[in-house]
């Protein structure tokens, strides 16, 4: 791309043309700012140059006459009321028409001929630069810029034209705070006492009354800054009143949409703040840099995409992980009772799993289309993941989504050694959860497996696969082939089940659907009375388990052929039907099998695929929630030496039910590591 060469100062200034067109006008001073920032590297070298611009002014004063035209003519046409009000805010208090807004500003350019210079404004200053020099603008040079640019005479006409598109900036930025506060997606959701209270319907009147002091007193007369002040502490209360809508909705359900309108009337607030200092201040050019460097970083925000879902989606990935944490502990034994219980919990999921494989292969040997193909693979791997729900069975593989965010929310506790010594010993019980909820998967699919192949063969129904398809089944999983990268795919869609799931159920609450099905008419005429009460109870409790079990077997049997219409090849490696295909693959081929080496392969391919399910699902479940739940200050230094620690003195603590040995011992030492620290 060739850059055009940026024109000197002296060529700049005889280039100016107050008659000019009005695209014309705006691409000088586009131009001009250019010249100022330089190579955007040095702020102090554009102040520099600002200082310059006076100097080379000055002693031109044809020049200064022609410039005071121009400013008479951009004052006259361009509307900045826009600009202090509503950039860096949506049209319209919806999340997705923001996010369309901004993919819009993406794909089409802005325009210099305009007269919003809200609208010019990313063409004036488009770079973080900008914030850095206006920034650093000193105040003596801001009065001399204001003095020499705008003249004498203009001045008086510039402080009114200020003053008026100040007050007319509040009053719009006010209007668009006071009705959101006021609409009845917010409005029923605050306290009953801010309710009462109504801070956001007096918020227009206190308004009035500061414009009425300012434009009978004067900006900096008594009356007008006791107005200031009272308008201050009415949006104090207003931002009180609207944080209390929270705590309804971390209760009642999180919605997108209702905190993606919390999140703009806080930097409504903000911004109305930032208008007033500059009503009130002494030094208005120098109040005027700090807010157009201010909005140079608005407004370079305000096109994030990326920005605007995290802020967003904050506090629902909080309360979906909060959800996911609360059913994890379930998942996590911590005595030999539990450990004993989970044991046979896994066993019977893996039992069911190796039917579960025999009917995949049934699935396969129809031949159907690929996408009908894996939808009755989804159906079945769903139907056979909540008949495990419903016995209280367990799959290993699920769990890691689940008890991540309950590990994550313990990592906010850690205030001291102890406290560490306590969460070592919950990875500990986590650990050895999962190690014997994977190993009674894992043998009870073996076994099963290979059994009803055997019994079925012996039937004379003949075999589930034939030798090429046996073959196959060996080449495919050997531990150094595909197996990693499909295991991993397959961890990231055991992660995103439970994201579903936490969705899901967060959209339950949220509508209160329990309530619907317990007191609607339509569904106690359906279901009677007592009925619809113990179904709406019965909802509440177990959609997310519902959700989960379903939408985790529709995508590992529907994301492949999705998939792989785009010519990506995808398959499934879970761990439980990669070791069920295997056994009934080596029934089939017979003893012999057990001295070729494609067995071990495939073999060690269980092992990677087991660990890659459950480290992936849990380390993208473990880094969402430290993200969401804010989760920072940890010590990784004295963590990782409290695990070594338990590792040296129990490390069979890890895979079995040992009594776990006290950590009170382990807290001399850590305070002898910090006494050597700081000493």
């Amino acid at each position: 791309m060739i850059k055009t060469p940026r024109p000197e100062l002296a060529e700049l200034l005889r280039a100016l043309d107050p008659a000019a067109p009005l695209a014309e006008r705006h691409l000088w001073l586009m131009q001009l700012l250019d010249w100022v920032r330089g190579a955007g590297q040095d702020a102090e070298a554009a102040v520099a140059r600002v200082r310059q611009l006076m100097d080379t002014a000055e002693a031109q004063p044809e020049w200064l006459s022609l410039w005071h035209q121009w400013w008479i003519e951009f004052l006259t046409e361009v509307d900045a009321t826009p600009l202090l009000a509503d950039l860096g805010f949506a049209p319209r208090s919806a999340f997705m028409s923001e996010l369309a807004d901004r993919l819009r500003r993406k794909l089409i350019l802005p325009t210099p001929e305009t007269t919003d210079l809200r609208e010019l404004f990313p063409l004036l200053f488009p770079t973080d630069f900008d914030a850095q020099w206006l920034r650093a603008l000193d105040a003596p040079t801001l009065r001399r810029l204001r003095r020499v640019l705008l003249g004498p005479q203009a001045q008086d006409g510039a402080q009114h034209y200020a003053l008026r598109t100040l007050l007319n900036a509040l009053a719009h930025a006010l209007s668009q705070i006071s009705a959101t506060g006021q609409s009845a997606e917010i409005r029923t959701r605050m306290a009953p006492r801010v309710q009462r209270e109504r801070p956001f319907a007096t918020l227009p009147i206190t308004f009035e009354a500061l414009r009425t002091a300012v434009l009978t007193h004067g900006r900096e007369s008594a009356p007008a800054l006791v107005a200031v002040e009272s308008l201050r502490n009415q949006l104090d209360a207003c931002r009180a009143a609207a944080s209390t809508v929270y705590e309804h909705l971390k209760e009642h359900g999180i919605s997108v949409h209702i905190e993606f309108q919390l999140r703009q009337l806080r930097q409504r607030i903000i911004r109305v703040k930032a208008l007033l200092l500059c009503l009130e201040t002494d030094e208005p050019a120098l109040a005027t840099a700090q807010l157009l460097s201010h909005l140079v970083r608005v407004n370079r925000d305000s096109g994030s995409i990326h920005a605007l879902i995290s802020d967003s989606t904050q506090l629902m990935a909080a309360k979906v992980t909060e959800r996911n944490a609360e059913t994890g502990e379930h998942y996590i034994t911590h005595d030999r009772r539990e450990y004993l219980h989970m044991l046979g919990a896994a066993a019977g999921g893996g039992a069911v799993m190796a039917l579960t494989t025999l009917s995949k292969l049934v699935i396969v040997g129809l031949g159907l289309s690929a996408f009908w193909g894996g939808m009755a693979a989804g159906l079945n791997y769903a139907v056979s993941f909540v008949i495990i729900m419903l016995l209280h069975w367990t799959v290993a593989t699920k769990q890691p989504a689940m008890t991540a965010p309950s590990m994550a929310a313990k990592l906010k506790d850690l205030r001291s050694p102890q406290a560490y010594e306590d969460f070592v010993t919950e990875v500990v019980h986590l650990l050895r959860s999962q190690f014997v909820a994977i190993v009674g998967n894992v043998v009870l699919v073996l076994v099963v497996a290979y059994a009803l192949a055997a019994g079925i063969q012996a039937l004379g129904w003949g075999s589930m696969v034939d030798d090429v398809h046996a073959r196959h089944i060996l080449a495919e999983h050997h531990m150094l082939g595909r197996t990693i990268p499909f295991a991993i795919v397959t961890g990231a869609l055991l992660f995103a089940s439970s994201i579903i799931a936490g969705w899901v159920e967060n959209a339950f609450v949220l509508h209160r659907l329990d309530s619907v099905i317990a007191y609607h008419p339509r569904c106690t005429r359906l279901l009677g009375a007592r009925r619809a009460r113990r179904w709406g109870t019965y909802w509440g409790e177990n959609i997310s388990g519902w959700t989960a079990n379903v939408s985790l077997g529709l995508l590992l049997g529907l994301v492949p052929p999705i998939v792989g219409f785009f010519g990506i090849p995808v398959e499934v490696r879970h761990v439980t039907l990669v070791s069920g295909q295997i056994a009934v693959a080596a029934q089939h081929l017979g003893p012999a099998v057990w001295q070729e080496p494609a067995l071990w392969w495939a073999a060690g391919g269980i092992f990677i695929t087991g660990f890659l399910d459950l480290a992936v699902s849990f380390y993208l479940a473990f880094r969402l929630a430290l993200t969401a739940q804010n989760v920072t200050g940890v010590d990784r230094r004295r963590l990782y030496a409290a695990m070594g620690r338990r590792a040296l003195r129990q490390p069979l603590s890890f895979l079995l039910p040992m009594r776990v040995a006290p950590a009170a011992a382990a807290e001399p030492d850590a305070a002898a590591h910090e006494a050597r620290e700081s000493g």
